[in-house]
């Protein structure tokens, strides 16, 4: 098992585009006694309601969904380069089928019963505060619709505070 540090949300010193866009991120969530994850590319962080806060977006087919809405925490894990074969792999593939986590060969750990992974370098542990669903009459650029939305399958906005940030040591 890894050793992580918690720091403050003014420590955290990552380029957020390139952690999110392009080196991606888990969501994680625990239904009971079971815990999903799916890869995530959308999202950011920032100050909203006094609060440090992340957002992120879940389409409604998301099986991670269900753990998400379950529950009233959750997490977002970052990882080094080395892993983007398990994020792929993680993203294409549905918890509802197999156990994907177990497949990846990734290891799930716990703080106040919010599930991250021991294999990340940088984990939000994060509290719900909002969840916006995504409508097709509020796109002011209707090219959104018709760019992302083909099959109608919008996401919903969480809006989170950020409780803790943990950073490998």
């Amino acid at each position: 098992m890894n050793n992580f540090t918690a720091i403050t949300a003014e420590q955290w010193n990552s380029n957020v585009f390139q952690a999110i866009g392009k080196e991606w991120m888990l969501i994680t969530a625990k239904n009971q006694s079971r815990v999903n994850t799916m890869t995530a590319s959308w999202g950011g962080v920032g100050i909203l309601w006094g609060k440090p806060v992340a957002f992120v977006f879940i389409r409604q087919s998301r099986y991670t969904k269900e753990f998400v809405d379950a529950s009233a925490t959750f997490s977002l894990s970052f990882f080094s380069g080395n892993y983007k074969k398990e994020l792929g792999y993680l993203g294409k593939v549905s918890g509802r089928k197999e156990d994907k986590i177990k497949n990846a060969g990734l290891t799930v750990t716990e703080v106040d019963e919010i599930p991250y992974f021991d294999e990340a370098n940088v984990v939000l542990l994060c509290r719900k505060m909002a969840c916006v669903p995504i409508e097709k009459e509020h796109f002011l650029d209707l090219d959104i619709d018709t760019s992302w939305y083909k099959d109608q399958d919008y996401h919903t906005m969480y809006v989170v505070e950020i409780t803790q940030i943990l950073t490998r040591e």
